[in-house]
């Protein structure tokens, strides 16, 4: 072999060396990988020492005691969670949870399904029209205050906060007494007051019109109103058999009237508002005005 070609491969295997030394010392470490959920559902039936079969005996009597046969995990499909990546159904998530003892919204996270986020993600996207929310399933608050603060003062939160948690609301057991509406895009019945696409906190425990005793209508209080085919959140007042609605009167819409309660029904009285300025959704237009009620 002449000398030239020798000494190019032996230029190439050095290359080579040396790059495999820098790759061991100089690159960083890789990343932990994140467990698959198939493994780590595996593992939590190998820690009660169940086997498939088991498993599969567990979930023919809970698919008899719920009476739907798609709780049945059969062998195939457990072995192919675990090892092949399948996916389960909603009604195997449950199965799983149940025989393994887990919590199914774990078993969602493991998913990469951010159960938590649902509420904010949720509220993120703009509808039409004015309805009732599903809670978050729990809440971001602060623990812990700069032992500089000073509620008298206005400040950014973000810096007097030292330390922030999570208020899980599904201790709650679903019967918290706060509700969430949202204030549809097309519903400026109370522009500039309560601007569309707004988020309100109801209080279903007070249902009764207080239709005196404010000063302003800063002060009013505003009700949230079912009113069967939708709903409406504003200014109402009680007249005999008659609920009437009163929107603001910038919004240019007109008053509203339904009988109670063949059609419409009290949901709760509104005690919080959180809002967008200067949204897209916030301009009025002749469309998307209401037209004249009962």
């Amino acid at each position: 072999m002449p000398e030239a070609s020798v000494g190019f491969h032996l230029f190439r295997i050095l290359n080579k060396m040396v790059m495999l030394l820098y790759w061991k010392l100089v690159r960083p470490p890789p990343a932990e990988e994140k467990m698959h959920p198939g493994l780590l559902l595996r593992q939590a039936r190998e820690r009660l020492g169940l086997t498939y079969r088991e498993v599969e005996r567990a979930s023919y009597e809970l698919a008899v005691r719920r009476g739907r046969t798609e709780f049945i995990m059969h062998i195939s499909r457990l072995a192919d969670i675990e090892n092949r990546g399948v996916v389960p159904s909603l009604h195997k998530v449950y199965t799983l949870a149940a025989v393994y003892r887990l919590n199914p919204l774990d078993i969602l996270r493991w998913y990469d399904i951010p159960i938590e986020e649902c509420f904010h993600d949720g509220s993120s996207f703009p509808v039409p029209r004015t309805h009732l929310m599903a809670p978050p399933t729990e809440l971001r608050v602060p623990i812990r205050f700069d032992p500089a603060f000073d509620p008298r003062r206005t400040e950014l939160l973000s810096r007097m906060v030292e330390k922030w948690g999570r208020f899980e609301g599904l201790l709650t057991d679903g019967h918290s007494r706060q509700m969430y509406g949202y204030i549809g895009t097309c519903d400026p019945r109370m522009t500039p007051l309560l601007r569309p696409g707004s988020i309100v906190l109801v209080d279903p425990s007070v249902r009764k019109i207080e239709n005196d005793g404010w000063t302003t209508k800063h002060d009013r209080p505003m009700y949230f109103v079912d009113v069967r085919n939708g709903y409406r959140c504003g200014w109402f007042d009680q007249v005999g058999g008659r609920l009437v609605m009163q929107p603001h009167p910038l919004s240019h819409c007109l008053p509203e009237i339904w009988r109670t309660p063949e059609e419409a029904e009290v949901v709760g009285r509104v005690t919080g508002v959180v809002t967008r300025l200067n949204e897209p959704a916030n301009a009025l237009s002749a469309e998307s005005r209401p037209a004249r009620g009962d």
